[in-house]
């Protein structure tokens, strides 16, 4: 098993698809262009397009040479709504705008591996290639579960794959069960009395419980939680007051919390609750709670897991496959699909960052940051993977 020539000999056209897309950046459920460049990409290559899926989700169909299984390739769309520091010539043309998580990498990958597939069809059952909106935050799989996407193609598994900066590019890293953390949002509105700075006798102060608060809900962490089901409560943003000499009405706290269990999380929540109802009492306040859970953990299954690492170690060998990674404690919206089917969600290594071009900026070459960029030397890799792992797969499940 290797690196696919014929996807090597294309790797010209796939690198100015994937700096278009880099050049043009859509946030979520905006990926109109994006979404009808892939749309456009697919049918030149014969490859049958739905779209509208999820609202600007793209799935294409391609059939082997006689019936069998079906499988689910999945590449995220959408870029983040931040500022690019690059200066080279792809940079973003949109300000406040920036492709820094590689999702234009991953639908270039993906596009050519459709392209390959769909000129070699030396493979039973259907391959469906899922073009994804929305992943920052707007859980756009969810989105397309809820528009039909297991119903209108229904595939037996179905498989993940994003790019991670420091893994060297040409190595790829992945663990059974929970490779991703899941993802949750809290606001506490605290409501006080406002009364002059001078005379915080006559008022009652929600900045003071803010504090109390914020020192208290760390403590869930280290002497309440199991240290071996590791969790994380961050408080980043405190709102209150607007003015040195006057004690405001109300105070707002905002964070995340990570889990990768569900018992975790459900003690986190019920305890941040608990902790804020008293908090407030003891000092007088009223108070609000919400907790949102917005991303469940990504949870690999481990039969799946299994057969993508003999993928890997194939394609690459076994010293270039991680592991005993530890896992992440950022949030993928692929969880959504691992719920409803059997799959496995890989990283693959895209470098520490020298790949750039010049008029790269000052920063890392790390997911989420203005300097980043995805290294177009790893697309024929991320590919042949793509098109090895689809076709072993479903001559594996051919009976």
């Amino acid at each position: 098993m290797r690196i696919l020539e014929p996807i090597t000999a294309n790797q010209d056209e796939m690198v100015a698809i994937r700096r278009d897309i880099h050049a043009h950046p859509e946030t979520a459920y905006e990926e109109h262009r994006t979404a009808e460049l892939i749309a456009n990409k697919l049918t030149e290559w014969n490859i049958p397009v739905h779209q509208g899926m999820g609202i600007t989700g793209v799935v294409g169909t391609i059939t082997g040479n006689h019936p069998g299984a079906a499988i689910g390739l999945r590449a995220d769309i959408d870029a983040l709504p931040m500022p690019e520091q690059n200066t080279f010539a792809h940079a973003s043309r949109h300000p406040g705008k920036m492709h820094a998580c590689g999702h234009d990498g991953h639908t270039t990958m993906l596009l050519a591996a459709a392209k390959h597939l769909s000129e070699n069809r030396d493979f039973p059952g259907t391959i469906y290639v899922i073009f994804q909106p929305a992943e920052e935050g707007f859980a756009g799989a969810q989105a397309m579960i809820n528009d039909g996407l297991f119903t209108q193609f229904p595939m037996d598994a179905v498989f993940g794959m994003h790019n991670w900066p420091d893994l060297p590019a040409g190595e790829f890293a992945v663990i059974p069960g929970p490779i991703m953390a899941s993802s949750n949002t809290f606001k506490i509105t605290l409501k006080g009395k406002g009364a002059h700075a001078a005379m915080p006798n006559l008022g009652i102060d929600p900045v003071m419980v803010a504090v109390q608060l914020a020192q208290s809900l760390q403590t869930i962490i280290s002497r309440e939680m199991d240290p071996l089901d590791p969790a994380v409560l961050s408080i980043t943003q405190i709102h209150s007051g607007s003015a040195d000499n006057v004690i405001p009405d109300t105070a707002i706290l905002r964070g995340t919390v990570r889990t990768f269990s569900d018992k975790a999380l459900d003690l986190i929540e019920q305890r941040m609750k608990a902790i804020s109802a008293h908090t407030s009492d003891a000092f007088q306040c009223q108070h609000d709670f919400e907790f949102t859970r917005v991303y469940p953990p990504t949870l690999n299954h481990p039969e799946m897991t299994q057969f993508c690492t003999e993928i890997m170690e194939e394609l690459v060998g076994k010293d270039k496959v991680h592991r005993d990674i530890a896992p992440s404690m950022g949030a993928e919206d692929f969880a959504f699909m691992l719920a409803e089917k059997p799959g496995c969600y890989v990283w693959i290594g895209n470098g520490s960052g020298h790949h750039r071009d010049d008029g790269h900026g000052p920063g890392p070459c790390n997911l989420h940051n203005g300097s980043y960029d995805f290294n177009d030397e790893i697309i024929p890799l991320g590919a042949s993977y793509w098109v090895h792992l689809a076709r072993h797969w479903l001559k594996q499940h051919a009976a």
